[in-house]
């Protein structure tokens, strides 16, 4: 049996986040990844978050981690509450 590939969700807020209330807090992207995931069969899931973390640099823990997981393969999505282009991942 093929073993089922992941779907990373991606959740991050930085510092200056915190002042946009709730709606951009991380366990409201989780939520709203996790509904995504469901309602679209995804079953394998991981989350990589990157709490309190500016987008304005790449490093950032669970960011390599996943980019290190995409490249290897691992991954069959990747979902995000932010624009991967906007945040410089290139998926091949």
């Amino acid at each position: 049996m093929k073993k089922q590939k992941l779907l990373l969700l991606y959740c991050r807020l930085s510092r200056d986040d915190e002042l946009a209330g709730d709606s951009n807090s991380i366990v409201n992207q989780k939520a709203i990844l996790k509904k995504y995931a469901e309602d679209n069969g995804f079953r394998n899931i991981e989350f990589y978050v990157d709490d309190g973390v500016s987008g304005t640099t790449f490093d950032r823990p669970d960011f390599n981690r996943m980019i290190a997981d995409v490249e290897s393969g691992r991954m069959e999505r990747l979902s995000s509450r932010i624009c991967p282009a906007s945040a410089g991942i290139t998926l091949k």
